[in-house]
């Protein structure tokens, strides 16, 4: 799932991200937080150490699990993650051969479908660009009757034309609009250094200044808004400078990359990957770059599952103890695609990867049987499939966050059974969902801790980050504790432990914003797998599980 992002919104609140950081660094308790026990605590955490203390109370000695990421890369010698990930045990590093003959060479943590021998894709379109690009002269070309007769014969891609026509439309004219403001503020800058004229930026200082031109005049009212802000007043130009130098960039870097994102021209795929890219039965292709240009939403992701704590660093993931990182990059800065995805489960499930997390999702999916058939392919093989619901504070059954496990809003379950889908919820007991947290009574199974959360980063290092993005991972380490301790159990009954033990809250209709009505507890699914399914005591055909659909009539999930 794309990543929150956090820089100031024009003139509010620069230095937002920046203060928070300074002002958590130190804070361990909250570097920890989503592992806490909601019963002795009452804050909304995962359970992490009483649900090891449980499994082993009970003699239960782990396997290791594998857990695919597939995201924007892995930094897989990060220290606090490099004891945990996984290596390719029937392929000889560096040899250039594809010595386990999987068609993969040298794939020792994993695989990157989003690159070639030319290089990594980092920038890449937004599905909804491609969409409209290829659709585009079909439906709406030169020829208007030859445009009714495409649009009569193929009416599901005209469906999906339109919805992505409108959201291109918005979308695109947003991030040029947003892309401009910024750069406007970041050349007022040296103007902004030459108004305090050597001085601290205070409000008395500011007070006898008379712009003579009109960058000045933006440059003053920028500072006004800044002497306000605590990171910034009393600071001296050169500190201004610096400081609005650093909070700028992610806003430049964040706009600058949408603004290509949405240019229906921009299409780096040919020259950097040199597949066919509409050929989706090809499956071999990419490179073992397993980090790639960008490898900051993946890192993150990865040590929330099995991050281990090094130096004075306390960051643990949910599976440190059992859990190996296969990094399978996917995830480009832009929309992950279909073909993509597919592959990219099927290189996990073969490669023996038991629980695959996937946070990403985008609005329309060309290729979504694909994807479909690649679930299906998971399931089969007993491998669990871990999703973030979305982060555009949606209700998923009226904005399909794709790949999804519903073929059609109105089916009453989904058509495969290995599929988790994961909300994100806070620390707050009173304000448990995640401001921008996607949910559904039916489509979300569970909620997991999603903001605030610390972990692992590229270049060595961690910082906190919010998103559905980081619940899903959050899920996907409790079910690796689970499926460690208890090997046999099906991802099915893996999820039906995981909803029917959630901490339920009431507070702002929560209760209704996911199946579960709740936020995981990893001991609480562990005792709850551990007498019902364990060792054969309740077979598959007895763990049903029950849903309710939109009509209130109880389904049961095949």
């Amino acid at each position: 799932m794309k990543k929150i992002f956090l820089a100031a919104v024009f003139l509010a609140g620069f230095a937002y991200s920046s203060a928070q950081e300074v002002a958590n660094k130190d804070n361990k308790d909250l570097m920890t937080w989503y592992h806490k026990d909601f019963a002795t605590t009452k804050v909304y955490g995962v359970n992490t150490e009483n649900a090891y203390k449980f499994l082993e109370s009970k003699g239960l000695k782990p396997k290791t699990v594998v857990v695919g990421v597939l995201d924007s890369g892995v930094q897989v010698d990060h220290p606090g993650l490099v004891k945990n990930i996984w290596s390719n045990p029937n392929e000889i590093p560096g040899n250039g051969k594809d010595d386990d003959g999987n068609g993969y060479v040298d794939d020792i943590h994993g695989w990157n479908f989003i690159g070639g021998k030319n290089g990594d894709i980092d920038i890449d379109n937004m599905e909804v660009t491609r969409v409209v690009a290829k659709y585009r002269p079909i439906f709406e070309g030169d020829d208007s009757n030859k445009n009714k007769a495409n649009q009569a014969k193929m009416p599901e891609e005209f469906a999906m034309y339109m919805k992505s026509k409108e959201i291109f439309n918005k979308k695109s004219v947003e991030g040029r609009q947003q892309f401009k403001q910024f750069e406007m503020i970041s050349q007022v800058i040296p103007s902004m250094v030459s108004l305090l004229n050597g001085k601290p930026l205070t409000s008395a200082n500011l007070a006898g200044i008379t712009p003579t031109k009109q960058e000045d005049a933006i440059a003053l009212e920028i500072l006004k808004n800044l002497a306000g802000n605590p990171e910034f007043k009393g600071k001296s130009p050169q500190d201004v400078q610096d400081l609005m130098t650093k909070e700028i960039k992610p806003a430049l870097d964040h706009y600058g990359a949408q603004v290509k994102q949405y240019d229906l021209d921009y299409d780096p795929r040919a020259e950097i990957v040199g597949d066919n890219y509409d050929d989706y039965s090809e499956r071999k292709y990419g490179n073992n770059h397993y980090e790639g240009p960008d490898a900051e939403h993946g890192t993150h992701v990865a040590g929330i599952i099995a991050g281990l704590p090094q130096g004075k660093e306390v960051q643990y993931g949910v599976a440190s103890r059992i859990a190996k990182i296969m990094s399978v990059r996917t995830v480009p800065n832009g929309d992950e695609r279909d073909k993509d995805v597919a592959n990219a489960i099927r290189y996990a499930v073969d490669n023996g990867a038991k629980i695959l997390n996937m946070s990403f999702g985008k609005p329309v999916s060309p290729g979504k049987t694909v994807v479909w058939d690649a679930f299906k392919y998971a399931q089969d093989k007993g491998v669990l499939l871990v999703k973030a619901a979305g982060n555009e504070n949606e209700d998923v059954a009226e904005h399909l966050a794709y790949p999804t496990n519903f073929k059609n809003v109105t089916d009453a379950a989904p058509f495969v059974n290995n599929v988790m889908v994961v909300g994100a919820s806070t620390n707050r007991s009173n304000d448990l969902r995640a401001s921008f947290s996607n949910y559904n009574k039916k489509m979300v199974n569970v909620f997991a801790p999603g903001e605030e959360i610390y972990s692992t980063v590229p270049k060595n290092e961690y910082s906190y980050q919010q998103g559905t993005s980081m619940a899903s991972p959050v899920a996907a380490g409790a079910a690796a504790v689970l499926l460690a301790y208890m090997p046999d159990l099906k991802p099915e009954q893996i999820i039906e432990a995981l909803v029917k033990t959630s901490n339920i809250s009431k507070e702002n209709d929560f209760q209704d914003k996911s199946q579960a009505g709740g936020v995981i507890d990893v001991k609480k699914a562990a005792e709850y797998a551990y007498n019902n399914f364990y060792h054969g005591k309740t077979t598959i055909q007895n763990s049903k599980n029950v849903i309710k659909s939109k009509s209130g009539k109880k389904a049961v999930r095949k």
